[in-house]
């Protein structure tokens, strides 16, 4: 990935683009909301999580309008470079040919129809150029260097969250209580799980397996993945090998594009609509029968700044939008493919929302909400459904993981990147991946507090990727665009929300959350104390 510019692997239809980002968007974060939902009261969070959605669906608009600038740049600079050597090549050339070839700085400023009659759709989004190259075309040294620092640092949240999940989930359903002879129960780490072992160290466990498959099974499953293999995410009846679902699916996609992944996207697209359905359903099921546990509050401000966090986090899709919008063969319907993938994201996590917060006591939400399914045989008395709904957070990671991952291993490309060089085999296919994979999987050790690392990462990193990166950088991109192209020359991929108001106010409400969530941070502790 030299650069940032990346071929853009097999072109998909905008139906499966759709299934692409429905994937990346509903993940982890969608299983975190009902807890937050029912400590910030269901009003506040039915008016806060709208206009969350409404914000993130602006700043993605801003993000594929810099993509389409940043390729028309491109195509700009590479046309001028054939001019350049059609120009030398001839002998015969006039006083403005002469210009161009001595001073390549101005051609870049002079507007484009005073070069050609013709112009030819320089804003088709054909090359993928990922966040890191657009921060480097629009912004100076300093925001490059703060872009970077932004979105490695929640890409890294995000993978903890994720490589936490999985073993946290398999320890649920290995330790949990599945006889029915109870109702739905929380649980503390230092409970047993399977005699002296504590429930702390079965996750543990659990993880470990997860790093030393990933290591053992690595060149087994390259081999496999070059020849188009794709490994199942079935169930085994031996627990400990729903580990390896884990290495079978995840860590080898790092080293490989997301496109790889496209099957098992629609796979899995289809198990989180199973999934979510499911939740829904028996949860309106017994609101129906009056088995209602939840009394939900109507606001409670101090569940606000934790809700913003997981709400920025559950929509959040912009620094992956390079990967997922470039191979889409039909760009006409990407305006549409937004407005439908949002309206249902929205819906399901209101739904899933709300029936969570009305079936179930507030105290004994988890933060994982399909874990309120595995123990409580009032709600979902089949098993297999109870373990389908335990593991189904493996299944969401499946596809979510390797996107991400392959996401933060090009923009680590992109930092070191050497003009004119490439990475060696070994530095290119082993040193990258590691390093993608390897920090997160030390947080995991750390700590499985899932709401607290999606509220972390959301109200900070995310807020920087997912308002304050797509607002200045649409911002810039069409300040190097007028001296080139001049002000006729409209962008078809222009944003609906073009005018400069939407751009201040974007930075400005980010600006407002961040004070807020760190206000809200500060003061509790201090009353803590």
């Amino acid at each position: 990935m030299a650069g940032g510019i990346t071929e853009t692997g097999e072109p998909y239809s905008p139906f499966v683009g759709l299934v692409y980002m429905f994937n990346l968007i509903v993940g982890t974060g969608a299983l975190t909301m009902p807890k937050a939902f029912s400590t910030a009261g269901w009003v506040v969070s039915l008016a806060l999580i709208s206009f969350l959605a409404f914000m993130s669906y602006m700043t993605t608009t801003f993000v594929i309008e810099a993509m389409a600038a940043a390729n028309a740049l491109l195509h700009w600079k590479r046309r001028e470079q054939e001019e350049i050597k059609d120009s030398d090549s001839s002998s015969d050339y006039s006083d403005d040919e002469v210009i161009i070839r001595g001073r390549s700085e101005q051609v870049e400023t002079r507007p484009i129809l005073s070069v050609r009659p013709t112009l030819v759709d320089y804003f088709d989004i054909m090359e993928r150029v990922e966040m890191g190259q657009m921060a480097s075309m629009f912004f100076n040294k300093v925001g490059v260097n703060m872009f970077y620092i932004c979105i490695i640092v929640y890409l890294y949240g995000d993978l903890a969250i994720y490589a936490a999940a999985v073993p946290m989930s398999l320890m649920e359903v290995a330790c949990g209580n599945h006889s029915c002879s109870t109702g739905s129960l929380k649980y503390n780490d230092t409970e047993s799980c399977w005699g002296p072992v504590k429930r702390k160290d079965a996750y543990r466990v659990f993880l470990s397996l997860c790093l030393l498959l990933t290591h053992k099974e690595q060149a087994h499953n390259v081999k496999a993945m070059r020849a188009g293999a794709i490994v199942s995410p079935c169930p085994d009846k031996a627990l400990v090998k729903k580990e390896a679902i884990f290495t079978l699916l995840l860590g080898p996609f790092t080293f490989f594009n997301a496109q790889k992944t496209k099957y098992l996207q629609i796979l899995t697209s289809l198990m989180r609509w199973i999934a979510f359905s499911m939740m829904i359903i028996l949860a309106l099921i017994r609101i129906g029968k009056g088995h209602g546990e939840g009394h939900p509050q109507v606001a409670q401000l101090t569940g606000i700044p934790n809700l913003f966090g997981v709400c920025v986090y559950s929509f959040m899709c912009q620094h992956s939008l390079p990967s997922l919008i470039t191979p889409i063969s039909d760009k006409r319907r990407v305006g549409a493919l937004l407005i439908v993938d949002y309206v249902l994201i929205l819906g399901f996590y209101t739904l899933l929302s709300f029936t969570a917060i009305f079936c179930f006591d507030s105290s004994l939400l988890r933060d994982m909400y399909t874990l309120n399914f595995t123990d409580n045989c009032d709600v979902l008395g089949l098993a297999t459904l109870r373990y389908f709904l335990g593991l189904f957070p493996v299944f969401t990671i499946s596809t979510n993981f390797p996107i991400i991952a392959v996401t933060l291993r090009n923009n680590w490309k992109t930092l070191f990147h050497r003009d004119g060089g490439t990475y060696p085999w070994v530095v290119d296919r082993i040193v990258f991946p590691l390093i993608t994979l390897v920090p997160p999987i030390i947080v995991a050790f750390c700590t499985h507090d899932l709401e607290a690392l999606v509220g972390i990462t959301g109200a900070y990193a995310g807020t920087g990727i997912q308002y304050i990166i797509p607002a200045t950088l649409v911002y810039f991109s069409r300040r190097h665009l007028e001296p080139v192209f001049g002000r006729g020359i409209v962008n078809k991929h222009r944003s609906p929300f073009f005018h400069t108001f939407w751009v201040a106010f974007v930075v400005l409400w980010a600006t407002f959350c961040l004070m807020f969530v760190t206000a809200n941070i500060i003061l509790t502790a201090e009353s803590k104390n």
